[in-house]
């Protein structure tokens, strides 16, 4: 099997505070802080060799769907998982209202 075609798995690295792909050397990531039942996404990033294949969607599903588990008001603050939002109307509520309409407005 080759690096490419290798399952690809998203960690929650709660030391760091981020979610984590691992892949061919390198690491994708969505930082995060959590304070009580609140948690709040503060940025996507996926090297440039990682590109290109779902990854950070991948980060951003895992990462809303332990939100939706845990019970926790979301703060989408990184513009990835703000458009991600946007795209899958489904995490919506999970959005603190405060941020809901910013992020429905796109800014």
């Amino acid at each position: 099997m080759s690096a490419e075609n290798e399952p690809l798995t998203v960690i929650d690295n709660t030391a760091e505070m981020r979610y984590e792909v691992h892949a061919e050397g390198e690491v994708a990531v969505l930082t995060y802080e959590r304070h009580g039942k609140r948690i709040t996404f503060l940025h996507t990033g996926v090297p440039p060799a990682l590109e290109g294949r779902g990854i950070a969607g991948m980060l951003a599903h895992t990462a809303l769907e332990a939100a939706r588990t845990d019970g926790l008001e979301v703060i989408p603050l990184c513009p990835y998982v703000a458009a991600y939002i946007r795209r899958h109307h489904e995490y919506l509520p999970l959005v603190a209202e405060a941020y809901r309409a910013r992020l429905l407005a796109g800014e």
